[in-house]
């Protein structure tokens, strides 16, 4: 995948993650010392507001001019990493996608307009590649820690002890089926469950991945590598359900496409931190983008 070689030490790396509320492009140049420790260091960032989920969660299927426009998103990026010198990547699809039942069409049209060629990858894989991310850092040292990931169409759970994965879940709980109010009451009891038997709250950390929740850790004004505490999310999530959709964006900041789905992920979070007996949460702001890219310098690094 990918083309022209970087000039510096460091290898250029590209990840597209193509998500049911949004499509993102990451670059990263990534270097490994002599003695095997990782610098990475962010190149570019692109994110496109293409709601894929809209359409997949109350049809079933992603409608042909959605597939015509992530097909154009998908040259666009080609051509933005063919620009940047990006060496190898790797475009990976998530939960609208990989439901839709036309994902193979899907797949064909993109790749037959862009040559960029999609994974559909699992729920278990988008919760490895989010959390190769706490590997070999402070994160890994834990004893109890509990990663929580709210996209647009799914949640991902994952609970690890001393840098291990013990249990992982990925509930058809997001965003987007909040809006779309195509959610099945029986997949809260399931996290509940999920909860009960795999997360044990004695010195429990919680570790919070995905856009919104960094969004609320911005607007909080909470300092870079603090937690942001149970009862300050919850006011924010009253604070900004109390104003209208179309004038959230000009008060808080927020991207058009982010300004619907910010209430229903807080309230994702809120509750499964109580569901925990979590009072603080910690966002290290990485993602699936970081651990693909992550995952494909590990690759080459082992193949060299």
């Amino acid at each position: 995948m990918g083309a022209s070689k970087s000039s510096n030490a460091a290898r250029r790396f590209g990840a597209i993650d193509i998500g049911s509320n949004a499509v993102r492009l990451l670059i990263k140049d990534i270097e490994w010392s002599k003695k095997g420790r990782l610098k990475e260091s962010s190149v570019a960032y692109y994110r496109v507001p293409l709601r894929l989920g809209s359409n997949v969660f109350d049809s079933g299927r992603l409608a042909e001019s959605s597939i015509d426009r992530l097909a154009k998103v998908m040259q666009s990026f080609k051509l933005l990493m063919e620009v940047q010198g990006v060496e190898r990547y790797r475009a990976c699809a998530t939960s609208a996608v990989r439901t839709a039942e036309n994902s193979s069409e899907v797949c064909a049209a993109v790749k037959a307009a862009s040559g960029v060629e999609i994974d559909l990858i699992a729920g278990k894989e988008e919760a490895d590649l989010i959390l190769s991310n706490f590997k070999n850092n402070k994160w890994n040292d834990r004893p109890n820690l509990l990663c929580i990931d709210v996209g647009g169409g799914s949640t991902e759970l994952s609970v690890l002890k001393h840098g291990s994965c013990v249990a992982r879940k990925s509930f058809k709980l997001g965003t987007v089926r909040v809006l779309n109010d195509v959610v099945d009451p029986n997949e809260w009891k399931r996290i509940e469950q999920f909860i009960l038997n795999e997360v044990d709250p004695k010195e429990l950390v919680v570790v919070g991945t995905g856009g919104n929740i960094n969004r609320y850790h911005k607007v909080a004004r909470i300092k870079k590598h603090k937690p942001l505490p149970l009862e300050v999310l919850e006011k924010w999530v009253e604070r900004i359900a109390q104003v209208p959709v179309d004038e959230r964006s000009e008060i808080f900041g927020l991207k058009h496409n982010r300004a619907d789905v910010i209430v229903p992920a807080g309230v994702i979070y809120r509750s499964i931190m109580k569901m925990s007996k979590a009072c603080e949460i910690y966002v290290p702001k990485v993602g699936l983008s970081d651990g693909i890219i992550l995952k494909l310098a590990q690759l080459e690094r082992t193949a060299e």
